[in-house]
């Protein structure tokens, strides 16, 4: 299961990134309309969704390594 999730939360958090940055610059240049208010809205759900999938990522090597070490000390 781990395998299959750290494939798959990968491949999501890098496709988030491109609509990410349009989104960005959508609401840059839309910034005060009614356009740039529905754009702030789905900035912030993306947002919310990168950095669970950033956390995760970022924790994954950590992670890792204290399985290794905990299989380790139990051999």
């Amino acid at each position: 299961m781990p395998k299959f999730l750290n494939k798959y939360v990968r491949k999501f958090h890098r496709w988030l990134a491109l609509p990410f940055i349009g989104i960005v610059i959508t609401l840059m240049l839309t910034q005060g309309t009614s356009i740039g208010n529905l754009v702030q809205r789905i900035q912030q759900v993306v947002i919310i969704t990168m950095v669970i999938t950033g956390a995760y990522l970022f924790l994954l090597p950590y992670w890792a390594k204290w399985q290794r070490r905990s299989r380790a000390e139990s051999r």
